[in-house]
């Protein structure tokens, strides 16, 4: 069985972490986040895998190679014209069209069983089956309505965010983890850019095919927005009963006081600074003296053009709502 990770993305959302490098290339604990879904996948016996690539490609190649240092082989699928979670997979056809195949999102560390949810595609006789897992929070995720069989029905709008809204059970969401078989290749269209959710599955389920659902449990974290990717750094460090993380050839002068911080590679935080919840991008310098909370500083000098925030000294500084 082999696995596609998708990644080509522009992480529009992460900027300005994402100035110099795909979304899955930004480190998460100082590993690639894309390293998280490679090594998921290998844990359940997918040693083949292909990325599909788009946005600052080299920035996932440098860290990957060819996967023999993960234990895996790697193949990659560059995209000039980026092409849509479907459309990616259409490229790349001739490698995928043997066997059932596994699909994940390049954004998310998880550790839901896949090997439960390939049990349920294959003791349904399912086209597709999508894990899907509960929306407890209510964020900002796609609702996926499910039939009575166990289907996927449809995709409807976002969930409310009312008071109301927490007497009702919690919506389904999709994971972005999906079990293929060959046979979806007769929904995608051929050479243009197509979306699974708005272009495949519906017409798929249209015309009578099972797609399943498996709803799992365990945990499932995805970072595709600053605010989450601050929030969930801090919860797994709270978890290893850590307040800061550091990245190589990075220093904390004495004096500083960083509480909640994530920092990456050779920046330095001065002697009399402050910093609370708060990520420190590759090469900054934090002067002394200066105070910074809920906030993303990256080097100004990186950026080609300033799309938010404010450039404090030679730092552009993107504060975070909440």
């Amino acid at each position: 069985m082999r696995g596609m990770i998708l990644a080509a993305g522009f992480g529009t959302r992460l900027w300005p972490l994402t100035v110099d490098r795909t979304k899955p290339a930004v480190p998460f604990l100082n590993r690639p986040l894309i390293s998280y879904s490679v090594e998921y996948l290998k844990q359940f016996g997918i040693n083949e895998i292909i990325i599909n690539l788009h946005h600052e490609p080299e920035s996932i190649k440098e860290l990957l190679g060819d996967g023999s240092r993960f234990g895996v082989s790697i193949e990659y699928s560059e995209e000039p014209a980026i092409l849509g979670t479907s459309g990616a997979l259409d490229k790349v056809r001739h490698l995928l069209e043997r066997d059932t195949f596994v699909v994940i999102n390049g954004k998310i560390v998880t550790n839901i069983d896949l090997n439960a949810a390939i049990r349920t595609h294959r003791r349904r006789g399912a086209l597709a089956t999508l894990v899907l897992r509960e929306n407890r929070k209510r964020e900002h995720f796609t609702i996926v309505e499910v039939n009575g069989a166990g289907n996927i029905a449809r995709f409807a709008g976002f969930p409310e965010a009312k008071a109301s809204a927490d007497l009702l059970p919690p919506p389904l969401m999709f994971t972005g983890i999906q079990v293929l078989d060959p046979a979806i290749f007769n929904y995608i269209p051929r050479g243009v850019f197509s979306h699974s959710t708005v272009h495949v599955y519906p017409r798929a389920i249209a015309e009578g095919e099972t797609i399943a659902a498996h709803i799992a449990d365990g945990d499932w974290f995805e970072m595709s927005t600053l605010e989450r990717y601050l929030d969930i750094s801090i919860e797994f460090l709270h978890r290893g009963g850590q307040r800061v993380i550091c990245g190589k050839g990075s220093i904390i002068e004495e004096g500083a006081e960083v509480e909640d911080g994530v920092i990456w590679d050779r920046s330095r935080v001065c002697a009399g600074a402050t910093l609370r919840r708060v990520v420190v991008a590759d090469d900054v310098i934090v002067p002394a003296g200066s105070r910074f909370e809920n906030a993303i500083i990256v080097r100004a000098d990186h950026c080609a053009r300033i799309e938010r925030g404010e450039v404090i000294g030679g730092n552009l500084v993107v504060y975070l709502q909440g």
